[in-house]
């Protein structure tokens, strides 16, 4: 199936700009995007893009084979860049899709300049010395909760997300996009989500590297994001007055400076 279907690539901006490829998380689609996208639409050409089971994506093209590890959606955007021709790319992934943009940086060099990791974290069980934010517990806690009730779970867990107690609008529509999400497809994506351990991929990387994070963030603290700027290359850290692990939804003007001044465009 052609990627560009499978994945319902949708396109903005100005086309003879640089390429940003924007990346949704767990749990939501290229609609989350949304409020940062005005920032960036005057200077550089975006791609959106929805992974399998999210969006509106062909939730009939999931392959439980292919997405047993993160590998998969990372050839996912290979070859989405190989169906619209791209080169130089900078990929911009929030969440989970900060250490696919790893993975795929890492065995396609050649397609990507820059790198923007949104709220990234390596490794999400704590392990040793290194500080994930969850015990092993917490994460078979999570992931049995998601397996008995999905929308429970969503419910409860999209504040806690959201971490903006004052803006409860925010948290709904996060919980509005777990809900758009093909659940059975979910659950298995979460469970590679949050299993997975790419603290060794970060060295393949060889892209400069913006790390964004928030203030405070539950889902991946600041230890998290230390992590990954010490063990990358070429790295810009910038801490956002922020809460939450989706700063692009609490923030979306100070990420879109963020993001512009690392790629040389000037301030908002």
């Amino acid at each position: 199936m052609n990627p560009l279907v499978r994945h319902h690539v949708t396109f903005g901006g100005r086309e003879s700009g640089p390429t940003l490829l924007l990346a949704h998380g767990f749990g939501c689609d290229q609609h989350m995007w949304r409020s940062v996208t005005p920032f960036l639409e005057d200077d550089h050409r975006l791609v959106l893009f929805d992974y399998v089971g999210a969006g509106a994506s062909v939730t009939s093209a999931y392959d439980p084979a292919r997405y047993a590890s993160l590998e998969g959606y990372a050839d996912d955007v290979i070859e989405i860049c190989e169906a619209l021709g791209l080169s130089e790319v900078v990929f911009v992934g929030h969440s989970v899709s900060a250490m696919i943009g790893a993975l795929a940086a890492g065995k396609r060099p050649d397609l990507f300049t820059k790198l923007v990791m949104v709220s990234p974290s390596a490794r999400y069980i704590d392990d040793g010395e290194y500080v994930g934010g969850f015990s092993q517990a917490d994460i078979d806690e999570l992931l049995d909760s998601m397996d008995r009730n999905y929308l429970g779970w969503s419910r409860t867990m999209a504040p806690v997300i959201m971490a903006n107690g004052d803006r409860p609008e925010l948290a709904g529509e996060l919980h509005e996009s777990f809900c758009r999400s093909d659940p059975t497809i979910a659950k298995a994506f979460a469970n590679v989500t949050f299993r997975s351990d790419n603290r060794q991929d970060l060295a393949a990387v060889r892209a400069p590297t913006l790390v964004l994070q928030s203030r405070e963030d539950l889902i991946a603290p600041q230890s998290a994001g230390e992590y990954v700027r010490d063990h990358l290359r070429e790295v810009d850290y910038v801490v956002l007055d922020t809460t939450g692990h989706c700063p692009h939804l609490s923030a979306p003007a100070e990420t879109a400076a963020a993001i512009r001044s690392f790629l040389g465009s000037g301030a908002t």
